[in-house]
């Protein structure tokens, strides 16, 4: 008989995929979670948050670990509390994209994260609600000399599908667009910046091979790491984007479905 000897690296998004819907990590999936790292296994959290909303988070939950951040322009260990690597856009870049964009959705506005921050462009309103104290207004946030981890573009005239797909054959190769679920707000990175481009340096320094990775995710900013993995699991709750290209399906975050996968490998 062979044996299947399971993944090296589980990588999982967090909100609507690991976490519940009000933001907890169930005991099932925590105790799932201990019983992954017992066989061997490392988790590694991927996800657009920024590190200081992930670090409040660990705070909270007691995760622990490294957390791919900002969709894969940050790597950020929970330990030290310290970014690890970091991948950023050219201002000139971010202002040609903001550019394009103006002009292909008419009535967006801009923002960026920074990786400690947010700076607004007038118009931009959305506030995330335990991070106000790290919003500023600016006149342009693209030229206001702070580092640039994502452009964040915000319509209330758009849903978030039709952005972006308007968004992507605007700015061609000049960035990588994506988004979270979030309504009207679209996430754009440096070229090559995504989720599983980071977690494939990771795998890279450890030797793991992409066969050696499970991965959990639930909207489009997740598919480039769920194809990138040798198993790729989409919640039930997830985006349809993601349940028609996702090669394995697992029970939705609020029925402990990443549990339920790492209970079955690790068991």
């Amino acid at each position: 008989m062979t044996s299947i000897i399971p993944p090296r690296i589980v990588a999982t998004d967090l909100d609507g995929t690991l976490l519940t819907s009000s933001g907890a990590i169930s005991p099932r999936t925590d105790q799932a979670m201990r019983l992954a790292r017992s066989a061997g296994a490392e988790i590694v959290f991927v996800t657009a948050r920024p590190p200081r909303s992930v670090r409040l988070l660990a705070g909270r939950t007691g995760l622990t670990g490294l957390a791919i951040c900002s969709n894969g322009a940050v790597l950020y260990d929970l330990a030290t509390e310290k970014a690890v690597a970091s991948r950023t856009i050219e201002p000139r870049a971010a202002r040609r994209v903001a550019d394009s964009l103006a002009a292909a959705l008419p009535g967006v506005a801009f923002a960026v994260e920074t990786g400690t921050g947010v700076l607004t462009e007038a118009g931009y309103t959305r506030r995330v609600a335990h991070d106000v104290q790290n919003y500023r207004e600016v006149a342009s946030a693209c030229e206001a000399g702070e580092p640039i981890v994502k452009l964040l573009v915000l319509s209330p005239a758009h849903t978030t599908d039709e952005m972006n797909a308007v968004a992507a054959a605007a700015i061609g190769g000049l960035a990588e667009v994506t988004h979270s679920g979030v309504p009207g707000l679209l996430e754009v990175s440096a070229p090559g910046v995504t989720k599983a481009a980071m977690l494939a340096e990771l795998c890279r320094e450890r030797g793991v091979e992409p066969a050696e990775v499970v991965a959990f995710g639930d909207m489009p900013n997740d598919l480039p790491a769920l194809a990138f993995a040798g198993a790729g699991y989409a919640m039930a709750n997830a985006h349809p984007l993601v349940l028609a290209a996702a090669r394995h399906r697992t029970s939705s975050n609020d029925e402990d479905g990443v549990a339920e996968v790492l209970e079955r490998l690790y068991g």
